[in-house]
């Protein structure tokens, strides 16, 4: 019992340094370059590593209790759909297009103003105040993640925990692991961010412009590693979980 408790509290562990892994951390600071705060920033890193988690689990217990073989072209497709969502986001962030979006779904709550004037009302820190845009985004994008590294964790638990029941209790300690990593992530990125929007608009500008190049740029990196290298694009696939 004592060692097995040793190997669930090294997965929580083991899970907050996944969540440091350089697509992560890229990926993250596009969303959290556009947001307003750094408690609102730590609430978009902990839905990521919600819906990272969820992959992680339900990809990881298939394969674990059910014995699911995924083939190699699939599981490069998986790592190719983190590829695409980060040329995806660099894109958005470079147009403009997530500042937008976000302005756009944001739910806003109005109050009587002065004369029967309605006023906005000062923005929420919790998550009735994000609006269904904020709060979706960084879950669909935590999926995505999730499926990418989920063989690989997986795969790693069956070699050290023999008891599938056990092996499922580790996911989800990885998971909460990489919850809380991804937390202290998101608030440590937004940190400058929000210190910039308050006195140097132009250098905030500046800040998010470059979190937008450097996701583009290592997705379109992870295409040619996995399209071309790994094969996914030729008629050799060789895929090895990682």
């Amino acid at each position: 019992m004592l060692s097995f408790t040793a190997i669930l509290c090294i997965g929580f562990l083991l899970g907050m340094r996944h969540a440091t892994d350089p697509d992560h951390v890229v990926d993250i600071t596009t969303i959290v370059a556009r947001q307003p705060g750094v408690r609102r920033a730590g609430l978009i890193g902990a839905l990521w590593g919600i819906g990272h988690t969820c992959t992680i689990f339900v990809v990881g217990a298939m394969i674990i209790l059910f014995g699911v073989t995924i083939p190699p072209r699939l599981g490069l497709s998986m790592e190719f759909a983190v590829a695409a969502m980060l040329i995806l986001l660099g894109i958005l962030n470079l147009t403009g297009t997530l500042r937008q979006l976000q302005e756009r779904f944001l739910t806003k709550s109005f109050v009587p103003g002065r004369a029967g004037v309605s006023e906005p009302a000062p923005p929420s820190t919790g998550l009735r105040g994000m609006g269904a845009y904020t709060v979706f985004r960084p879950l669909i994008v935590g999926l995505v993640h999730g499926l990418a590294g989920s063989a690989a964790v997986a795969l790693l638990v069956m070699a050290t925990i023999h008891d599938s029941w056990w092996a499922v209790a580790y996911l989800l300690l990885f998971g909460a692991g990489t919850v809380a990593g991804m937390v202290v992530i998101t608030t440590l990125i937004a940190m400058p961010f929000t210190l910039t929007g308050r006195r140097f608009s132009g250098l905030n500008r500046g800040m998010g412009i470059a979190s937008g190049l450097i996701s583009l740029g290592f997705g379109l990196f992870l295409t040619f590693q996995i399209g071309i290298v790994d094969g996914l694009f030729t008629s050799h696939a060789h895929w090895i979980p990682k």
